[in-house]
């Protein structure tokens, strides 16, 4: 990577060039992400997966620029016209806009008003008048007359497209336009279409304008929609005169102030630049960069929530009655282990038009007994809230639990690949009910095998940049696997696949060593894995547990290129290295200074030894039982002024959304959520999803069924 990447990402990410550079060679010897920020700190002076992950997404964007260099020099010297200078700046270009506009004037092109004007020999007047070599255009433009260009205006008109098109091919020109055309505002009318009812949910951006450097990213991601369905037309508010004007200025400071007669031949090239290939392209490439800043916005809160989603409270390997909800088609019941497998499974019908209570009851009731059911799990989709209420009225031993689950996604889940290939003899609705149960036990095990689009926590995910989408969900998939740890010897392929070093085709090995050989002993037992190396082996030890292993360090987060340094200090101290782990009162007594070795510094020692004094400590919080208002039923149930416990289902940058028990989720507003006494900037600083809040009603709108809540 050069040194000029290096120092440019350096830069924009406000961190040290030996950093970015410790990174690339970490990424070229086939590290990971998780692996660099978590054992390999000394190189990187502690950048967390986040910073490692731009490193790496930057990295990947400077080396698809330096491949697209080749293919642009290679073209200009292919033509015959690659100066040094032009070489010399091509290669020092760090800007993807910029790097197209040194190109510009060489690309291979379609036929042009100027291409047709120099094909009849107008290029040399072109040059004459930009270039003020002749005082009197019109005199000289007849010496360019022919069979082609039968009249001196034809003959100027020619030289001017080709003087326009030498403007629109300036890189310092376009990138005047593009500061121009970045601080105007983006206007928008309804079109014809705007009158259709589908149209209705955009009537606030009918009249519509904004900065284009200032408008927030979930409006213009909202205005972008509504033009690409036809419902909106969009421009930018900019002046075509004093645009003009500007560049007019521009050249003659460049150049020095034309006579009269060239004056307008010039201007009049200039405007005609500006309104014809400037302007609409140049529109068009700020709206997509103002899109592309919206993008990086929208995807960043998306990410933020599938970490809180995914790292979501677990309540941990229990007996589980999961439910999935319906009226008519009656409720699916489940029954699950404590490692998730599926015992039993029947249809209870306790709502209308059925109406079977007493026989649900019964049936809830022998199967709570019959499988010792510890928590039940309940859908909060169709008929949650009517299933909550019917399961309290179940007779059930002290201690057993209720919860009610998020259903995003569970639908995709059970009718994709994954769903049939668990349980190929079940329907759909016995893989949602499996699916809701499980996601209570461990929500990461569980929504690692649905596309993170499907859970309902984004804002406009099908308007954004989806490889960069990808990009962003895959780190902060693989980013929560690998924090939490994973169990080497119960995780399904799907979990494993996520684990640094590992992906698909391993994942798959593992399972089927586990499936021939019985548990793993150890995590060196890994490296009899099919195709699983030592590189591989280096990734994803780490990040694997084996609990009830002979060796107590390999159900921890202490990597085995470190056991060595943890037998040292339990030497140092006199004991066992298993009597060490897990006693926060030994490790206590230990000096990281004396432990220091030239691949493991102090930051690696620390490490170690908080590992030690809580060897394998989930991250995540414990689950909590939550109770909706038991008089709230419907839109119609509610009035200003009420106050309702409610569960964040969705956080965007303009508010929060909250479930208070009706099929309708409300609206906290930011600017509803410092109770008066602060300003709340972000969402994201005071809110987390499926936080267990409390709300009041500020406005209930029955005709476009929006309810607006304030956080207390």
């Amino acid at each position: 990577m050069k040194d000029l990447y290096i120092r440019t990402i350096a830069a924009r990410l406000n961190v040290r060039d030996w950093q970015v550079e410790n990174c690339a060679k970490l990424f070229e010897d086939g590290a990971t992400i998780p692996f660099i920020s978590r054992y390999r700190k000394e190189k990187t002076g502690g950048l967390d997966d986040v910073a490692v992950a731009e490193i790496r997404h930057w990295l990947d964007v400077y080396a698809e620029m330096d491949r697209r260099k080749e293919s642009i020099l290679s073209t200009i010297r292919d033509a015959g016209k690659l100066t040094p200078e032009l070489e010399k700046s091509i290669s020092e270009c760090v800007d993807g806009r910029e790097l197209e506009d040194l190109y510009l004037p060489f690309k291979p092109k379609r036929r042009t008003r100027a291409t047709v004007a120099k094909e009849v020999g107008l290029e040399p007047l072109a040059d004459d008048i930009f270039e003020q070599r002749t005082a009197d255009p019109w005199k000289d433009a007849g010496k360019f007359l022919n069979d082609k260009v039968p009249t001196v205006e034809d003959a100027l008109a020619g030289a001017r497209d080709i003087i326009a098109e030498k403007f629109n091919e300036t890189a310092s020109v376009r990138e005047t336009v593009r500061q121009m055309l970045r601080t105007r505002k983006l206007v928008s009318r309804p079109t014809k279409n705007a009158a259709s009812p589908e149209a209705s949910k955009y009537k606030g951006y009918f009249e519509f304008s904004e900065s284009l450097s200032h408008i927030a990213s979930h409006r213009l991601l909202a205005v972008l929609r509504a033009e690409d369905e036809g419902y909106l037309s969009l421009r930018l508010d900019a002046d075509p005169e004093k645009c003009g004007n500007k560049l007019y200025y521009d050249y003659c400071q460049e150049k020095k102030y034309p006579g009269q007669k060239l004056a307008g031949q010039i201007r009049s090239a200039i405007d005609d630049a500006y309104k014809r290939l400037l302007e609409p392209s140049i529109s068009n490439e700020v709206i997509k960069e103002a899109k592309e800043k919206a993008d990086i916005e929208s995807i960043k809160v998306f990410g933020e929530n599938l970490r809180q989603l995914l790292l979501a409270p677990p309540v941990g390997q229990k007996r589980v009655l999961a439910i999935d909800p319906g009226f008519r088609t009656g409720c699916k019941v489940v029954c699950l282990d404590a490692q998730g497998n599926l015992q039993h499974y029947e249809t209870i019908f306790p709502h209308p038009p059925v109406s079977e209570k007493v026989k649900s009851i019964r049936a809830v009731s022998d199967m709570i007994r019959k499988y010792g059911i510890e928590v039940i799990a309940i859908g909060n989709g169709t008929a949650g809230r009517e299933t909550e209420e019917f399961i309290k009225r179940v007779p059930k031993p002290s201690g057993v639990r209720v919860f009610s689950v998020s259903e995003d996604g569970a639908s995709i889940y059970s009718a994709s690949e994954i769903a049939r290939e668990e349980f190929p003899d079940y329907d759909v609705t016995v893989r949602g009910a499996v699916s809701i149960g499980r996601r209570l036990m461990d929500p990461l095990a569980e929504l690692v095998k649905i596309d993170p689009k499907s859970l309902g926590v984004g804002q406009y995910q099908h308007d954004v940049d989806q490889s960069l989408l990808k990009e962003k969900l895959d780190n902060t998939v693989e980013s929560c696997v690998n924090s939490v740890g994973v169990n080497l010897n119960t995780a399904s392929r799907h979990l494993l696949s996520y684990v640094a070093g590992i992906g698909p085709a391993l994942a798959e090995n593992i399972v089927q060593y586990r499936t021939d050989h019985g548990p793993f002993g150890s995590r060196a037992e890994l490296l009899k894995v099919k195709r699983l190396g030592d590189k591989a082996f280096e990734q994803c030890a780490g990040f694997l547990r084996i609990p009830g292993a002979a060796n107590p360090l390999d159900n921890s987060a202490v990597h085995p290129e470190s056991y060595h340094i943890v037998e040292k200090m339990a030497h140092s101290l006199g004991v066992k290295t298993e009597e060490l782990v897990a006693d926060a009162g030994l490790c206590s007594k230990i000096r990281p200074e004396d432990f220091v070795e030239t691949d493991f510094g102090l930051p690696t020692i620390h490490d170690i030894l908080k590992e030690l004094a809580k060897p394998g400590l989930d991250p995540r919080e414990s689950a909590s039982e939550f109770a909706f208002s038991d008089d709230i039923h419907s839109m119609e149930d509610l009035s200003e002024g009420m106050e309702l416990p409610g569960i964040v289902t969705n956080i965007t940058a303009f508010g929060a959304f909250v479930d208070i028990g009706i099929k309708q989720n409300g609206l906290i507003h930011v600017s509803r959520m410092g109770g008066g006494k602060r300003r709340v900037h972000s969402p994201a600083d005071v809110l987390k999803l499926h936080q267990h809040v409390k709300v009041r009603v500020i406005s209930v709108d029955m005709e476009r069924n929006r309810i607006g809540l304030e956080l207390l």
